[in-house]
């Protein structure tokens, strides 16, 4: 098996500076690719900051939305609409405002089978990259965004979950969460969330400092084992950061 690429950690001051910094570099994914570009977005509380900050005129206005076309990395089986509803929160947040609504590609959560979900979502991928393999010399998104759990999953990915270890499937469904909601998940695979040009972490708050002090030691964990097959970064404010750590893992 080939080294995964390393990763970049970077510093900043607070969520606001999170927020501003994680926007730039969407930016610059963006101006790196002149035509149809892929983002795929984090559910969750850490990155509502951003999208509300994408939506505020001076980025709007630098953003090409007709050409940019918005994912999802995992949904909750609860209704288009529930506050627990990750694409919802995206909507509500920046997208209805500012995305054509055909742009918007949201996991549907109309059935209360995980794995059906995923199926169709698998498809609506395949679809809009025009083939049912991944490539890394031609990823699938510009950009994924993503988050660690306190148990360090990321997307809907669990530590013990055998949905961890899959490789041949795009999307998979998830039937138990390890934390709170405790409901049904539909997540991307890692080799899905892999093939990017680049995969940014959000990690935010004293209370992550544990689980990332755990995931740079190199513990076998989804949010370790998450990384693009080009460039991985790691946006990180000082509550979060690790005592004695340098910056490249």
């Amino acid at each position: 098996m080939a080294a995964q690429p390393g990763r970049k950690l970077v510093r900043v001051a607070d969520k606001a500076a999170m927020a501003r910094t994680a926007a730039e570099h969407l930016l610059t994914r963006i101006e790196a690719n002149a035509g149809r570009v892929a983002i795929c977005l984090a559910g969750g509380s850490s990155p509502k900051q951003l999208y509300e900050l994408l939506a505020t005129a001076p980025y709007r206005a630098r953003i090409p939305w007709p050409r940019l076309h918005w994912f999802v990395g995992d949904e909750r089986l609860v209704p288009a609409g529930d506050p627990l509803h990750n694409m919802t929160m995206a909507r509500a947040a920046f997208l209805d405002a500012c995305a054509p609504a055909a742009n918007i590609h949201a996991i549907e959560t109309d059935t209360m089978d995980p794995h059906a979900a995923a199926r169709r979502y698998e498809h609506e991928l395949q679809a809009f990259h025009g083939t049912d393999r991944l490539d890394p010399t031609r990823p699938l998104f510009d950009l994924v965004l993503l988050g660690i759990g306190p148990d360090g999953h990321t997307a809907s990915l669990f530590p013990g979950s055998p949905a961890v270890d899959v490789q041949d499937r795009w999307v998979v469904g998830v039937e138990t969460a390890n934390v709170a909601p405790f409901v049904p998940r539909v997540s991307l695979t890692l080799p899905t969330l892999a093939s990017c040009w680049t995969m940014l972490f959000e990690v935010a708050g004293a209370d992550k400092r544990p689980i990332l002090t755990r995931v740079l030691a190199g513990e076998n964990l989804p949010a370790n084992r998450a990384r693009s097959d080009h460039e991985t970064l790691l946006l990180i404010d000082a509550a979060a950061w690790p005592e004695d750590e340098s910056g490249d893992v």
